[in-house]
């Protein structure tokens, strides 16, 4: 019996302890449509015909798997053959639990092109929810993921064509090692060029204690109501991209906590869950589930400043549009509150316009039309519950309704150490802490436990030495070093410009210096060296109010700039509206001071917009460093922010809430959240880490904070150790160019897992801003950057082989097989497509003895980069037909690699025609029809170039040779016709 089989019984016989029924009978496709036949007339009291069920299954099963999502939990309509109406339901929705629970092994889905075994399957109601794929203990998860995938959309598998398209959870496991994740819609279920890797997640216990075995994750999760439950309640369906989400534990734990401590009417509480955990989600389920509770009258989401009212209201829609409106006033708002209609049941606002509905001494007197809500029970549930919501706002909430339960999430909850706040009863002052205003603490996941389960990055942090000179605590240094130092050190910290950077300052005075010595600096050092590439600097801080209401509202969680707006106001507005000049002029756009919301929309979306290679957005449109005062130190998520420069003092939740701007989890190109510090800050740091640590006190640094640079280059030493004894156990010399003798699957396999360490470490160290001169010497003493350059190169092609050969094999005991190959760790944001032209050109322009880089090492750095892998052999080929000196402009370079690429797919394209003795000319129109103009039918698009994972409009046209395998396909589908066939597809 197989390792694999023999995990397959174990688990079986696990269900069967859980009251799972074993369908030992249901084998193929027929046997499982019979048993969902059963058990659907039996949940919905009807005989359906022969006629009947087959259209009943022509309606049910559709490859969109959004649409089946919504058609499993709701009721629906279906016209039988006397022409009534049939309401039906697939499962129990009023009681889920009581869905018949079934299991069956090694189904077998034959259709036309594959023959697919399922090793189990999990029925509800007959119906196939829950996929389990048994691997090897030695398949790592994320390939084993990619294989889930790979097989999902492989056409003809049964998933778009069979009742598996109402599959919604995959579960992954290797018997010590389980893991879980949601079935979506092929545009949300395949791996990007950057890998960034689907949503998959270990069950964990309410204490956040791993649950990974796959006897006790079977215990605990596939229990049959408790399966039951977290597909009913606890997948998020996401109306405006048509995508399901599955929650993380401790997001099912908060939302159970909140639902019942409603129920039983227990008071208030908050929920510890650290920042970049997903708290939006997490309240937005808890607000749904809640809208279906009678008891309560309404829900009020509670957010204290302008921007976060707006940003959590498009949150909240983008799960559910129109769930929640904006409420451009009070007047809205209290019209909202007295509304019976169920779309105003949940209620997104800012806490100070929920003070101006409450304030007796307006003139409108809301109070007196909200009487009627007063003994109503409702619902406030406050995002990041600190300041405002410490103040008298807070109080009237209390006082005016005193049956209202109030829940808060913090990622940074206020204890007595870090208390400011403090109030006054009788003649008694005392400090205000998040219990003492929500009672009890509902449920924590703390970032100590986000960083262990990797959902948020550790941090590095370099406290900057001016001139290798110690400096106090809170003292300043000078702003010209401060400048010098990050144009030093940025493109290090930001992975060559992969990512971007917010620059903490400690006044409005102190960010309007460092814009301006920016731009000093800049033109000095360009002035010097032809080579030096500038940064693109932006700012952002809060004009004076001068009565402008949403700017008052914006500085009450803005306190540094709300005083600095205090002292000489004027220069601050003349000095704000010139750097919104300077950007309007370097982005084309057209802001101004007057309408100032919409240039921080502005800076917060062209921060996001890192994420676009520099070949689909230019630099010169994006932003590299933004200068700060307080904005966007708290409520700000970006994954392409990866660096923070702090010249201002932070303590505590400040400086946490700062820190975790930096760490959003994204690739392994992104290992840590960067933070250079000015201010010698690390007593400061060591006592945040301890104070929101959670229980785990005594490990909190070694969590929080990588490993110093000696460690990880100690690291790198035996990393590297080990692929020169690999080498030279295969009586190979430890060079780069001795990898393309490796023999054999298994040792090229070898080469892939050792090489891929040394690149992970060298891609860690390589952001670290802090490293000495005998540290940088030491790493290029292990391996010298040509060679790790040159072994890239041999990683890819080496990489590139082995997927191919997997791709054809199809063998599941191929090394192959177990590689997680990590392209994007061979990825650089610098190597991209512009900046090659730009090489070109300069190779092109330059005489050989004048030449800063060879014929050679642009053929290396081309091959060093995963970016340009698919352009690879088109670039290199037209880098070796240019003559050295012969003087092509970067124009000319990219309007000649153009024509070189055309030229070349047409040679192609042709070789392919003949030797499939097919006329050149039709086959070219079938090409330029699919590429260009989008005219062929859609079925047979899914089927002709899906099994490759093609992007098929972008990169179609760099890999013709995928014709070859299209070509008998394309026969088929054309009935047989074996020339003609493809003018079928013209006409259509």
């Amino acid at each position: 019996m197989t390792k694999e089989a023999e995990i397959e019984q174990e688990l079986i016989t696990k269900l069967a302890s859980l009251k799972y029924s074993q369908r030992d009978d249901i084998r193929d496709r027929d046997e499982l449509e019979r048993n969902f036949r059963d058990k659907f007339e039996t949940l919905n009291r009807v005989k359906l015909t022969d006629s009947e069920f087959e259209r009943l299954l022509e309606v049910i099963v559709t490859p969109d798997v959004f649409t089946n999502a919504e058609r499993l939990r709701n009721w629906n309509t279906f016209e039988r053959e006397d022409g009534t109406p049939l309401h039906y339901q697939l499962v129990n929705l009023k009681d889920w639990c009581r869905n018949t629970f079934e299991v069956v092994s090694q189904l077998r889905m034959n259709t036309r092109t594959s023959h697919h075994r399922y090793d189990v399957l999990l029925l509800l109601n007959g119906l196939p929810l829950v996929q389990i794929e048994l691997k090897s203990l030695q398949v790592s998860p994320r390939k084993a993921m990619q294989q889930i995938i790979d097989y999902r959309n492989d056409p003809g598998n049964g998933y778009g064509n069979s009742l598996l398209c109402l599959t919604q959870l995959f579960v992954v496991s290797n018997r010590s090692q389980t893991w879980y994740f949601a079935n979506n819609n092929n545009e949300h279920f395949s791996f990007n060029v950057e890998e960034r890797f689907l949503p998959i997640y270990r069950w964990a216990a309410r204490d956040n204690r791993k649950v990974e075995h796959l006897s006790e994750f079977a215990e605990q999760f596939l229990a049959k109501c408790t399966l039951a439950e977290m597909i009913s309640r606890y997948m998020v369906l996401i109306q405006n991209e048509r995508k399901v989400m599955m929650m993380r534990p401790y997001q099912v734990y908060a939302v159970k906590a909140i639902v019942d401590c409603i129920h039983e009417n227990r008071g208030n509480g908050y929920i510890w869950h650290t920042t970049g955990s997903g708290k939006t989600l997490t309240s937005f389920k808890a607000s749904t589930l809640l809208k279906d509770n009678p008891d309560i009258e309404k829900c009020l989401f509670v957010v204290d400043r302008k921007d976060l009212d707006k940003q959590t209201r498009d949150e909240f829609n983008r799960f559910q549009p129109g769930c929640v409106e904006e409420n451009t006033n009070t007047e809205t708002l209290v019209q909202r509150l007295l509304s019976d209609d169920y779309r105003n049941k949940v209620i997104v606002t800012t806490i100070q316009k929920l003070g101006l509905a409450l304030d007796g001494t307006n003139k409108r007197q809301y109070r007196e039309r909200l009487d009627p809500l007063r003994e109503k029970r409702i619902v406030f549930i406050f995002d990041e519950c600190h300041r405002s919501q410490f103040g008298e706002n807070h109080k009237a909430i209390r006082d005016f309704f005193p049956n209202a339960q109030l829940f808060g999430f913090t990622g940074t909850p206020i204890f007595p150490r870090n208390a400011s706040y403090s109030r006054v009863e009788g003649r008694e002052a005392s400090l205000v802490t998040t219990e003492d205003i929500f009672e009890k603490e509902l449920h924590a996941y703390t970032i100590t436990h986000a960083i262990d389960d990797g959902n948020v990055l550790r941090f590095h942090v370099d406290y900057f030495k001016p001139d290798g000179a110690s400096i106090k605590p809170g003292e300043t240094v000078a702003k010209r070093a401060v400048v010098e130092a990050i144009l030093t050190k940025h493109d290090a910290a930001a992975n060559q410009r992969k990512f971007n950077a917010l620059f903490a300052t400690a006044s409005i005075d102190d960010a309007i210096d460092y814009v301006r010595l920016f731009q000093e600096i800049q033109t000095e050092r360009a002035a010097a060296d032809e080579d030096f590439r500038p940064l693109n600097i932006a700012s952002v801080f809060s004009p004076p109010a001068e009565g402008n209401r949403d700017v008052a509202q914006l500085q009450e969680d803005l306190p540094q700039e709300l005083e600095d707006n205090k002292k000489d106001p004027g220069r601050k507005k003349a000095a704000l509206a010139e750097i919104i000049a300077d950007y309007n002029a370097r982005y084309g756009t057209n802001h101004d001071l007057s309408n100032f919301d919409s240039y921080y929309q502005d800076i917060q979306q062209r921060i996001k917009d890192q994420k676009y290679p520099n070949v689909d957005l230019p630099h010169a449109r994006k932003i590299d460093i933004i200068i700060v005062v307080d904005m966007l130190l708290t409520g700000f998520d970006s994954q392409y922010l990866n660096t923070l420069y702090v010249d201002k003092n932070l303590k505590y939740h400040n400086l946490i809430q700062a820190f975790s701007r930096t760490n959003r989890v994204l690739n392994d190109s992104k290992p840590y959240g960067n933070i250079l510090d000015f201010r010698a800050q690390r007593d400061a740091v060591d006592e945040a880490i301890a104070l929101f640590s959670g229980e785990a006190q005594d490990r909190a640094k070694e969590v929080w904070l990588v490993d110093p640079a000696p460690k990880v280059i100690g690291k790198l030493e035996d990393a590297t150790e080990k692929l020169m004894e690999f080498m030279a156990a295969r009586g190979l010399q430890a060079r780069p160019e001795e990898a393309s003798n490796l023999k054999g699957d298994e040792a090229r396999a070898g080469f892939i897992e050792r090489f891929k360490e040394v690149k992970r470490l060298a891609t860690q160290l390589d952001q670290y801003t802090d490293l000495t001169n005998e540290q940088k010497a030491q790493i290029e003493a292990l391996i010298p950057r040509d060679d790790l350059r040159a072994f890239s190169a041999q990683y890819l092609e080496v990489a590139r082989r082995l997927q191919e050969e997997a791709r054809t094999k199809a063998d599941p005991a191929s090394p192959a097989e177990q590689l997680d190959f990590e392209f994007v760790l061979f990825d650089s944001a610098l190597i991209d497509y512009d900046y090659i032209m730009r090489l070109i050109a300069r190779f092109s322009q330059a005489a050989p003895q004048r030449q800063k880089m060879t014929r050679e090492e642009l053929m290396r750095l081309l091959a060093s980069s995963a970016r340009l892998m698919e352009e690879r052999d088109d670039l290199e080929a037209f880098v070796a037909s240019l003559t050295e000196g012969q003087g092509l402009s970067e124009e000319d370079i990219r309007k000649g690699y153009e024509r070189f690429k055309a030229v070349r797919q047409a040679a192609e394209l042709a070789r392919i025609a003949e030797a499939h003795d097919l006329p050149a000319e039709a086959l070219q129109r079938f090409v330029d029809l699919i590429l260009d103009r989008y005219i062929f039918d859609p079925d047979a698009l899914a089927d002709l170039f899906q099994p490759k994972g093609l992007g098929w409009k972008a990169r179609a046209r760099a890999e013709l040779a995928l014709l070859e395998d299209l070509i008998p396909l394309l026969r088929r589908k054309a009935e047989g016709r074996e020339i003609s066939g493809l003018e079928v597809y013209e006409e259509n």
